[in-house]
């Protein structure tokens, strides 16, 4: 570590303990000091506390705006006070667009793509060309990480946040892509029921129930969410069934003491198309792309099933030791366990358009998560500056089984686990794969990650117009790998590091903010997949660096957002002349985003962002690379979507959306790209009366201009987009809010 660096930790360590020690002295008899809104900070201790509750489910109704943010240090706070590009989706935006998965919500945030997968099994997504890890970036409430290799549930949240960027201050080790929070639905003030049918024309069919409801003066709730369904997405041989149920409890004992306790059950079943590999073509040699196939068609069989569950709970208590003074902590379990028939169509002639597919058997993937999170939060004032601090403690331990995974091929010869076949694969036409069983469960992999970490942070105001926000973050990781079949081998990874984080936030009007952050951020190296030859491997830690610049202004309801951002950071990918996933060199990230969300006026809502990025890879061990973009990452996204409510028909409201995503390399060593895209939706809704019930009909057409397009790339993979799809459904609430 540099001297700069030492330095730059230096001072934002000096920061937070001068604040903290400050405050302690004020609040042991220093003398009643200004306010920052007049008057004296005594009086404006004496008026409310200092310390605010964070009420998330208190923000925005009905609306593709929001005020608040839940995820990381910043939560609570307001959108325009925060130092970072932060996208909220809405209950209202999601309901709108009728959101299953996460790539329907993610969509409407720039710089996103999906990678590798095409979302028939699950959202497998990159947010500025990296990869948003799918063990430690997704958070369920601001805090346990969830384990993202199965479709998260969208019905029982209120809201999905995308906290882009550095993020190690509060989570730990994570890429720097962002964090994905999901907030779920908590306990209504007043009862509800709703119950949702929905549909497609392909042969989706489902239900949705929404209980919830207060009792005991508001005390005690509970918020119930229940869905089936069956999945027809208008693929050749697949088919699925999805299924949850989730509780959301919240108790308040005393006025001091609130519990709350989430719980979900998550189970999914459905076929996996099949995917398309492009080899790097030998020195001289064009690359051979296959042709757009039709979206319809699936060169796989119905029998390859992903099928998996998830478990997730977490634990929450909040304690008020003092009207300024809280303490909390989170307790959580994320456990998922999956089987799964991975194949890749390869080796193709477009002439003849014979190939070989390749199938990846996976019997019992597990994946779990124990995280731990116990925090100390405080408000003081010292002369005319309000400190805002926390003290934390983290504790999460990741493990995950990887089963051996042998490949079957067609055509292939007769191998240990897989008969000989003669059956021969063709890109222009499908032809039924013979159904493979899965072999024997025999773990080939057990990794286990413990990541640890103190840290501080201090949110220092003074009058209106002015925050700086200094934290640091203490690691402590170590990750061992062990291969347990022959040959076998452990490997083992520990460091122990400090990061700073450090903003600037001015705000010359009520309505509008300048700011700029600088943070460091912590990664793991990543995690070989099951088509490489290191297969569960676990790459070594490294560290990233964040600058991000922006201005944030309010226009009655709508929030708009300009912001530069500067990441560098270590690189990870697969080298397909050997097959193995590797860490090889630093790649720089610099953009502009934009955004704006909110409502134009009381009929009209919009929710509009856009990214360009300025990718390269510098300092690679190949020179072939650098200067090269990295996989996966587009010049350009886009995304506007628009609801109209008419007046002329009361209840009737008609949306549109337009979504572009430019063009992507499909591997690091820009072999081929991927062809930029654009989709147009359009959507109505209806709310009206039956027998006294309120009652809601959405209608929803995705890409109704039926454009075709690569939808998913990276390490040398390509799948296309899904079909078309008109959605819609009947929700009928019976609660007492109707």
């Amino acid at each position: 570590m540099n001297g700069t660096r030492n330095t730059r930790q230096a001072a934002a360590l000096l920061a937070v303990a001068i604040g903290t020690l400050c405050g302690t002295a004020d609040a042991q008899g220093n003398a009643a000091a200004p306010a920052a809104g007049g008057g004296t900070a005594a009086t404006a201790r004496e008026d409310e506390s200092l310390l605010q509750e964070i009420v998330i489910t208190a923000d925005r109704r009905r609306s593709f705006g929001a005020d608040l943010v839940q995820a990381g240090t910043f939560r609570g706070a307001e959108l325009i006070d925060t130092p970072l590009t932060v996208n909220v989706l809405p209950r209202e935006l999601l309901d709108a667009q009728q959101a299953t998965q996460l790539h329907d919500a993610l969509r409407n945030t720039a710089g996103v793509t999906s990678a590798q997968l095409n979302n028939a099994v699950y959202s497998n997504m990159s947010v500025r060309g990296i990869v948003v890890e799918n063990r430690g970036n997704y958070r369920l409430n601001g805090s346990l990480p969830v384990v993202n290799l199965i479709d998260l549930p969208l019905e029982n949240k209120e809201r999905v946040e995308v906290l882009k960027g550095v993020s190690a201050l509060y989570y730990g080790f994570t890429t720097p892509s962002g964090i994905v929070n999901l907030t779920s639905k908590r306990p209504p003030a007043e009862r509800v029921l709703d119950m949702t049918v929905f549909s497609n024309q392909h042969g989706t069919l489902g239900g949705h129930v929404d209980f919830g409801q207060q009792t005991a003066d508001g005390r005690f709730g509970v918020r119930i969410n229940a869905l089936l369904a069956d999945l027809d997405i208008g693929v050749d041989e697949t088919r699925g069934e999805r299924s949850f149920v989730s509780l959301a409890a919240d108790w308040k004992p005393t006025d001091a003491l609130t519990l709350q306790l989430d719980i979900e059950h998550i189970e999914k079943s459905m076929s996996e198309p099949t995917t398309y590999f492009v080899a790097t073509p030998a020195a001289g040699a064009a690359v051979v792309l296959p042709p757009l196939p039709d979206a319809e068609r699936n060169l796989g069989g119905a029998w390859q099933q992903g099928d998996g569950y998830a478990d997730n709970v977490l634990l929450s208590a909040r304690y008020r030791l003092a009207r300024d003074w809280e303490f909390s902590a989170q307790a959580g379990r994320s456990y998922l366990k999956r089987d799964r028939y991975f194949s890749q169509f390869q080796n193709f002639n477009l002439a003849t358009g014979d190939g070989r597919i390749a199938v990846t058997l996976t019997n019992g993937n597990v994946n779990e998560n124990n995280n731990y999170r116990a925090e100390l939060s405080g408000a003081f004032f010292t002369g005319p500056l309000k400190h805002e601090v926390t003290f934390g403690y983290t504790h999460n331990k990741r493990e995950a089984e990887v089963p051996t995974n042998p490949t079957c091929n067609f055509p292939t010869a007769a191998t240990a686990t897989c008969a000989a076949s003669t059956f021969q694969p063709n890109l222009f036409r499908r032809i039924a794969l013979p159904e493979l069983p899965l072999p024997a469960r025999v773990v080939r992999t057990a990794s286990s990650i413990t990541d640890k970490g103190l840290y501080a942070f201090n949110r220092i105001s003074y009058a209106e117009w002015l925050q700086v926000l200094v934290g640091l973050r203490r690691a402590d990781y170590s990750s061992v790998n062990q291969v347990l079949v022959a040959p076998t081998s452990r490997s083992t990874y520990e460091v122990k590091e400090t990061t700073p984080a450090v903003g600037v936030v001015i705000k010359p009007r009520e309505w509008l903010s300048l700011y700029g952050t600088y943070i460091e951020g912590l990664e793991e190296g990543g995690i070989a997949g099951a088509a490489q030859l290191n297969a569960g491997e676990v790459l070594p830690p490294n560290t990233s660096e964040q600058y991000e610049l922006g201005i944030k202004a309010e226009f009655g309801k709508v929030l708009a957002t300009v912001a530069y951002f500067d990441i560098d950071r270590a690189s990870s990918f697969v080298n397909t002349a050997i097959n193995r996933f590797v860490q090889d060199g630093r790649t720089a990230y610099q953009g502009f985003e934009f955004s704006a969300a909110g409502e134009v006026t009381d009929a009209f809502s919009v929710y509009f962002t856009a990214m360009t990025l300025d990718a390269k890879q510098e300092r690679t061990a190949t020179a072939a690379l650098r200067g090269l973009r990295p996989e996966n990452a587009p010049k350009f996204t886009a995304s506007l979507f628009a609801e109209y409510r008419i007046a002329a028909v009361p209840g009737l409201s008609v949306s549109a959306g337009v979504f572009h995503v430019g063009d992507r390399p499909i591997n690091q060593a820009n072999i081929a790209f991927a062809d930029g895209y654009t989709t147009y939706d359009v959507g109505a809704r209806y709310e009206t009366r039956i027998s006294g019930r309120s009652t809601t009909f959405r209608l929803y057409a995705d890409n109704v201009t039926d454009e075709r397009y690569w939808a998913a790339t990276a390490s040398s993979l390509l799948n296309a987009n899904l079909p078309p799809t008109v959605k819609f459904s009947v929700t009928t609430r019976f609660g007492v809010t109707d």
